[in-house]
């Protein structure tokens, strides 16, 4: 039988697949494995950002409600069974095992990100889930993940400038293949667009046979938003859990379980504070210029004198680097730049030479060196890309960690 280190190894091997767009494959696979994505009901969320945040938040609103859940993100911050959760918790290696090996072997022509996807499916169903909570890899209409039948509820968070080679060079461009989660009867929660955008998303959904409604249409849901203690930092979380407030009632959840849900998600990485014994560390995925611009506010809201706010920073070759950069070098006064490990990254030098910094080779020497330089009463900043997130959340608590994928 296969070990858990060959199965992972042989999903590794489908990496440079890349991040395929089209359902045929996926379709296939479904079927020789028995249909799985028809076994539970599913909330499915798309969007640019928030959509990682807004698939927890609605996973622990279903758990506080009594169901038994599922949760399928991605990519992994430490460990590649954090994609695919069970009642909140990572896949167990035990279970991890049998049903990736059984994956690999019935989707053999399958991308990691489809593979990772059918096993997912797979996994719940032999958990047994009432409910799936599924975010979508990428884009939305030709993403693996949209083989799943008409969803219980599904959401469009937010429509940002992210991918742009692959989903369109515009906001209505990317709107509309996000849309494409839309299926016949289905009412489709969407966050905060402009009005154009939302043009983009009714169009498609109409079209397609579903309807829309806003989440800031909805006053429960704001009010639920506006009231609760959110577990997650950030005022863009208030928008966030108002999309998962409405997501929330239509699986089923009372007023009650929506503000324990909210009160006690756990999503890592996301404007996430880290203590050590030498200070603080802000650990934050943002991987584009909105989700820095969320960031940059955070940072503001906490009043720290710029001298004390050190930034390390790496992040892709395929992101808007100079625009995520110029937005957060004025935050802060001292800056370690480095490449993140996984896939093709800007050269630190080429960082520095744009907003003047130090180059580290990696995130323990960038994050120690900023310490230094700030003290221990200094916030450490950790942001780029999730890629660089994972690495220093796994060098600070000493975590176990599979390679990297940005998938």
């Amino acid at each position: 039988m296969i070990s858990l280190e060959e199965a992972l190894q042989a999903l590794y091997a489908r990496v440079p697949l890349g991040m395929r767009l089209g359902l045929d494959a996926m379709q296939d696979a479904c079927a020789r494995a028995g249909h799985p994505e028809r076994a539970f009901e599913a909330v499915h969320v798309a969007g640019t950002n928030g959509k990682g945040s807004v698939s927890a938040m609605v996973e622990a609103i279903a758990r506080a409600s009594g169901r038994r859940t599922g949760l399928y993100t991605s990519p992994h911050l430490t460990r590649f069974a954090e994609r695919i959760r069970i009642d909140g918790e990572p896949l167990d290696d035990a279970l991890l095992r049998p049903l990736l090996g059984d994956a690999l072997v019935r989707g053999a022509e399958l991308s990691f990100f489809e593979t990772a996807t059918l096993a997912a499916f797979m996994a719940f169903r032999e958990a047994k889930v009432d409910l799936a909570v599924i975010e979508v890899g990428l884009g939305g209409r030709l993403d693996a993940t949209n083989v799943i039948p008409t969803p219980r509820a599904a959401a469009i968070t937010r429509i940002a400038f992210d991918h742009t080679d692959r989903l369109g060079a515009t906001l209505i461009e990317i709107a509309r293949e996000k849309a494409g989660i839309a299926k016949p009867g289905l009412d489709v929660v969407v966050g905060p667009v402009s009005p154009e955008v939302r043009a983009a998303i009714d169009a498609v959904a109409h079209a397609r046979g579903a309807t829309t409604s806003s989440s800031a249409d909805d006053d429960e849901a704001v009010g639920v938003a506006r009231d609760a203690r959110i577990a997650l930092a950030g005022e863009h979380q208030r928008a966030n859990a108002a999309i998962a407030s409405v997501l929330g009632r239509r699986v089923g959840a009372e007023r009650a379980a929506i503000a324990e849900g909210l009160e006690t998600v756990r999503w890592p990485g996301r404007l996430e504070i880290v203590t050590t014994d030498a200070g603080e560390v802000l650990l934050d995925a943002a991987h584009n210029p909105d989700g820095i611009d969320a960031l940059v506010r955070h940072l503001e809201r906490l009043c720290l004198p710029r001298d004390r706010v050190a930034l390390v920073f790496g992040v892709l070759a395929d992101k808007a680097w100079t625009e995520m950069l110029d937005g957060l070098a004025p935050a802060v006064s001292l800056r370690f730049y480095l490449a993140p490990k996984g896939r093709a990254a800007v050269a630190p030098e080429a960082l520095a030479a744009r907003h003047a910094g130090e180059v580290t080779a990696d995130a323990a020497e960038a994050v120690a060196r900023a310490r230094a330089r700030v003290g221990p009463r200094g916030l450490v900043v950790v942001t780029g890309s999730i890629l660089l997130v994972g690495e220093a959340r796994a060098v600070l608590l000493d975590l176990p960690r599979d390679p990297p994928v940005a998938l």
